[in-house]
């Protein structure tokens, strides 16, 4: 598919760029592989490998651990299955995605080999007790995923003993995802793994699988708590010609991304990929009012049943869907053929991640088209105006924060009670292994032995620790009516989210929530169709705990360590569905949140403030100009650190009480932090001078979404100063500095 003229001339188009389709380099088929999976392959069109998969193959074939990187669509899933099938007979491997979905997807991939006895099965939350059985004394190809190990594997390792006795390969798949604290834990989950293996006679080699990312190598070895790994990032499959078309900023994000994707499934086939659950809800209903076949048009999101989340997947590789609008669910390497065209409502945070969204375009072989559509955001609007970052620039560095205590100990405490935990066990977890175990026997949680550490409480060690929100079960939401599950929320965002009078959105559906019983982790809630939706208001702060270093930053200094956040959803704004205008605002009670992170934040003291003529007169424009600065910085941080601005958050004061002077924050937004904010110190030149040439450039006169103002404010974004923020940041990164 070619740009269509009624894109290509539309009024907000900023660059186009184009990708000239690549030839791919085929080889010979390593000596090892049998004829019978040769043939396999010879049936699904495949008649010699790529180059790439056969040296990630070769490799892991002899032993060595690997980390494939190369792009969406390359046949990653080939180098891995060609050392897993020529493993000895009564082997066993497994395969680890981030998603249900991408698992049963590959199981269909594997079906489709037609290889007479090798077994394969998924094993998750969905299978039921006859599944789980086979999966575990009989299949030699486990499909699964970290929290399915973690909760049901590993624990339960005697009854698993045969499939980690024979273990000969696993297979971690879209590695890339596995970053901040949840690649910490699933680093965590994955060296207890490599330490039962061995506890049970097995010593598997890992095959770590991602798009392309910086550094693959590293990554897999962050992951694995390994050092031999072997980097293969030279693709050398055939690429289709693309066109990626940026769009400037739009006042409405979903209306655009709507029109896009109602437009391209006119003449072929199109993913919409949003930044967030509610928005992928609004772009399939907003196109299905704009299309001709509206049926053909739905969303995906997570929190989805099993069985809504098997029959879209099913529909949009059959063609029977046109058009889907999506969260990053569909980011991943579910196998859908025939994309004409993508769109990315929004940046998704990363170039990993947006090269992810782009590579579904052009899977068949045909040209293709990508558009990213801007949000009116900071970042958004930055590389819309400097195209050569999104084009001329590696991808990022992932950063998986394995030394992070908050995530480690609770694991030391689920391997104790798999297995004692001795000093040897050092070679797993890392050298924080016997320093933290003596801290969690002080604490009561362990119990030292002659034969090493013991987990001695009755409760599963695992049942505490959460892979993906660290904050417990997800919360149910309840058709009042019928009670019928709808769908499920995180806890950490149910106060935001699942409030009382809360309007929740779900597969094109509006809910009123009529209750939330936080105990019992329910939300009841009826069918509703308000003019109005809801957003949540809240009020923070935060506490400096230890100061982990600082430096001089201009006539400021800046500053990196530990942080205590507070927060509290005190209130909810109802705004007009169509121009967003606030009606009214509604008090809410909830109780505080606490957390430990990571910050970095910089201090300007009073001599530097007289600069810019800002008294005690003119306190309130100098807290909104404080205010500005951070949302303009946390705006643009994912610009260089790997992360989305909804990972971080911030604060600004006048005056903080640990540190005497006007102060702006920016946090991690998980317990323990993620490295963000370390990474955001040790690059914090080139950020906010990035800020102060958004704030500089900005076309706006008093501050808009492109530069000042947050979608994530609990403030309402109030008081904001745009030119205020101008000239503090100018203090710290300005030319005279």
């Amino acid at each position: 598919m070619a740009v269509p003229d009624w894109l290509a001339t539309a009024e907000h188009v900023a660059h186009i760029h184009h990708r000239p389709p690549r030839p791919g380099r085929p080889v010979d088929w390593p000596d090892w592989v049998s004829p019978e999976v040769r043939a396999a392959f010879g049936r699904r069109g495949i008649d010699r490998p790529w180059a790439h998969q056969a040296d990630a193959a070769e490799a892991a074939h002899a032993g060595r651990h690997v980390a494939i990187a190369t792009g969406t669509a390359s046949g990653k899933s080939l180098a891995f299955l060609l050392p897993v099938l020529a493993a000895p007979p009564r082997s066993t491997a497994l395969y680890l995605a981030p998603t249900k979905a991408l698992a049963h997807d590959q199981l269909r991939s594997c079906n489709d080999l037609g290889i007479e006895g090798w077994r394969v099965s998924t094993l998750d939350g969905d299978s039921d007790p006859d599944e789980r059985r086979y999966a575990r004394d009989f299949a030699s190809y486990v499909l699964t995923n970290p929290d399915m190990l973690h909760r049901s594997i590993l624990p339960n390792h005697a009854r698993y003993a045969r499939l980690l006795g024979r273990l000969t390969h696993v297979v971690v798949d879209e590695a890339h995802r596995y970053k901040g604290v949840f690649g910490a834990h699933v680093s965590a989950v994955l060296r207890r793994l490599r330490r039962l293996a061995a506890v049970h006679g097995a010593s598997p080699v890992f095959v770590c699988a991602s798009a392309t990312i910086s550094e693959p190598d590293a990554v897999a070895s962050s992951l694995i708590g390994a050092d031999d790994v072997l980097a293969v990032t030279a693709d050398g499959s055939p690429a289709p010609g693309l066109d990626v078309v940026l769009l400037e900023p739009t006042p409405s994000l979903t209306e655009t991304a709507a029109r896009l994707l109602a437009g391209f499934t006119e003449d072929g086939q199109a993913i919409a990929f949003t930044t967030s659950r509610v928005q992928a809800e609004l772009v399939a209903i907003r196109a299905q009012e704009l299309a001709s076949a509206p049926e053909r048009i739905a969303a995906y999101r997570g929190g989805y049943l099993a069985d809504d989340r098997r029959e879209l997947e099913a529909a949009l590789s059959d063609g029977r869907l046109r058009g889907v609008a999506s969260t990053n669910a569909l980011e991943l390497g579910i196998d859908i053929a025939g994309m004409d065209a993508v769109v990315s409502a929004g940046f998704p945070g990363t170039l990993a991640a947006f090269w992810q969204q782009v590579g579904r375009a052009g899977r068949a072989g045909r040209d293709a088209v990508a558009v990213l559509a801007a949000r009116e955001d900071p970042l958004d609007a930055y590389l819309v105006a400097h195209p050569e970052l999104l084009f001329d620039r590696p991808v990022e560095r992932t950063v998986v924060p394995t030394d992070n205590a908050f995530v480690l100990g609770p694991h030391l405490c689920a391997a104790a009670q798999e297995h004692p935990l001795t000093e040897e066990d050092s070679r797993w977890f890392g050298p924080q292994t016997v320093p933290l175990a003596e801290r969690l026997t002080a604490q009561g949680a362990l119990r030292r032995r002659p034969r090493g550490w013991f987990w001695t409480h009755a409760a599963r060690a695992v049942d505490s620790i959460d892979l993906r929100s660290m904050q417990g079960k997800a919360v149910e939401v309840v058709d009042s009516a019928t009670g019928r599950v709808i769908g499920q929320v995180d806890p950490s965002a149910t106060d935001r989210t699942l409030h009382p009078e809360a309007i929740y959105v779900h597969q094109g559906e509006t809910w009123f929530v009529d209750e939330l019983d936080l105990g019992d982790r329910v939300a009841l809630a009826h069918r509703a169709d308000p003019t109005w939706f809801t957003q949540a208001q809240s009020v923070a702060s935060v506490n400096v705990l230890a100061e982990t270093a600082s430096r001089p930053f201009g006539l400021g200094t800046l500053h990196v360590g530990s942080v205590e956040l507070s927060r509290q959803v005190v209130a909810y704004l109802r705004r007009d569905a169509e121009t967003g205008e606030v009606w009214d605002s509604t008090p809410l009670e909830f109780p505080e949140r606490r957390m430990v992170t990571r910050a970095t934040w910089w201090t300007l003291p009073d001599p530097a403030l007289a600069a810019l003529g800002a008294g005690t007169d003119d306190l309130l424009d100098l807290g909104g100009a404080a205010h500005a600065a951070e949302h303009c910085a946390i705006g643009l941080l994912p610009a260089f650190v790997p992360c989305d601005r909804w990972d971080i958050g911030g604060l600004s004061t006048l005056l903080h009480p640990d540190t005497g002077r006007l102060t702006v924050f920016v946090h991690d937004g998980l317990p323990g932090g993620s490295g963000i904010a370390d990474r955001g110190y040790e690059l914090a030149e080139q950020w906010w001078a990035a800020t102060l040439q958004r704030l500089l450039t900005c076309p706006c006169e008093d501050g808009c979404p492109a530069c000042v103002v947050s979608p994530k404010c609990g403030n309402g974004n109030n008081p904001l100063d745009k030119a205020g923020a101008a000239g503090l940041v100018a203090l710290l990164v300005g030319p005279n500095r």
